[in-house]
């Protein structure tokens, strides 16, 4: 379809002019869009620059119809265009930004997926620079486009085994060969999500709960750069839309779930736990049962797993944060990391050693006096250890 647009251009004679416009204008902001003039988000790692699109003609009415682009040419600058009409050329581009393209082979499609990427550049700069609130319209546009660029199933993982629970043994990261085109549809989704033009009441309708559902899935990913997107955005959400916020809870909790008693394998456990870091330490005092409960029953669960020590350090702050919010949580906190304590794997003991130091800083006497049978017990198990570091007890811990 692309191919048969790309030999019509010559021919459409009539919009010439129109036409010798868009190619004057086009080479100009693909050399802006080229250089340092974007905007790109600490979280995101932006990839490298874009191949510059040249002779850029009007879009042929067969491949875009009228209906669906609002009847503007989406290959338009913005600043070609009166301002009654921008937001109709904002919806024209998001339409021609639902075509995907397959990227395992970076010469199919060059020039379409150049047109594309110039396309996602214009909208970002005008999101960034937008001044009026967007219309349900372009809203729904947007929520659709990032549907159908994001929204994926991921292959097979045919890595065999799982992480052991050392430090030193996570697998070596898979880069998605599409990530110099999907990075920009996340910026997107962040700068639009974080803009103040986008009205709540609005976004809320679009980025619903089954939204939520399908960008947590993500969270999956093999990709590492995907998963430091996806935390930024997760957290987006969860500030701007506080209806969503206890589905948000309940949805990443079914994902502790399901990784703790079925599968024991997942990919962004510590990106989501790092969300979840930044979410505890905002909860209100006194802290709600419903808190409580994520506590007790998903995050000391959490130590259970082999590969623990792929999310332990944000694990151990999440738990940390409860007990310096109520230090009267110490002592469950201590009884359930004794009731998970690895019985086989030395290197887990030392991780539990170390977190168990860090809640002790935070515990207070009474809380201490709790546990500290059944943790001495353990101690003297571990003073024991054929270990050298298991055996070695740090004299100021207590």
């Amino acid at each position: 379809m692309w191919k048969q647009f790309l030999t019509k251009l010559p021919k459409k004679s009539s919009a010439s002019g129109k036409g010798d416009h868009g190619s004057g204008s086009s080479p100009g902001r693909n050399a802006t869009g080229n250089g340092g003039t974007i905007q790109r988000t600490s979280s995101c790692p932006s990839a490298g620059p874009a191949r510059p699109v040249s002779s850029v003609k009007r879009m042929s009415s067969a491949v875009f119809p009228s209906s669906v682009v609002a009847g503007i040419e989406p290959l338009v600058s913005f600043k070609d265009v009166p301002n009654g009409e921008k937001q109709n050329l904002f919806v024209s581009k998001v339409s021609l930004c639902c075509v995907v393209f397959d990227f395992s082979d970076p010469n199919k499609n060059s020039a379409e997926k150049d047109f594309k990427r110039q396309a996602l550049v214009d909208l970002m700069e005008y999101v960034d620079s937008a001044s009026s609130r967007f219309t349900e319209t372009m809203v729904a546009a947007c929520c659709r486009m990032f549907t159908i660029n994001l929204f994926r199933v991921f292959p097979p993982n045919y890595r065999s085994g799982s992480s052991g629970g050392g430090e030193g043994e996570e697998e070596e990261p898979m880069f998605d060969p599409a990530w110099p085109h999907l990075h920009l549809v996340y910026d997107l989704l962040l700068k639009f999500i974080g803009s103040s033009s986008l009205d709540t009441k609005v976004g809320k309708k679009y980025f619903d709960h089954t939204f939520i559902v399908k960008l947590l899935e993500l969270f999956d990913s093999e990709d590492p750069r995907e998963r430091d997107c996806l935390k930024t955005i997760l957290h987006r959400i969860y500030g701007k839309f506080m209806v969503h916020r206890p589905f948000i809870r309940k949805a990443v909790t079914n994902i502790f779930y399901h990784f703790v008693f079925e599968t024991d394998r997942h990919n962004g456990i510590a990106e989501l736990l790092e969300v979840f870091g930044s979410v505890i330490s905002g909860f209100a005092l006194p802290l709600k049962e419903e808190h409580k409960i994520f506590l007790w029953r998903v995050l000391i669960p959490l130590h259970k797993p082999k590969s623990v020590g792929l999310y332990l350090q944000q694990l151990t702050y999440c738990v940390t944060q409860f007990v310096e919010k109520e230090p009267k949580l110490a002592s469950s906190v201590i009884l359930g990391l004794l009731r998970y304590w690895p019985i086989t794997n030395s290197q887990k003991e030392v991780m539990f050693l170390s977190e168990i130091e860090e809640v002790l800083e935070a515990a207070n006497t009474v809380e201490f006096q709790k546990c500290m049978v059944p943790l001495f017990r353990r101690i003297a198990q571990c003073i024991n250890s054929s270990h050298f570091q298991v055996t070695h007890i740090d004299p100021h811990l207590f």
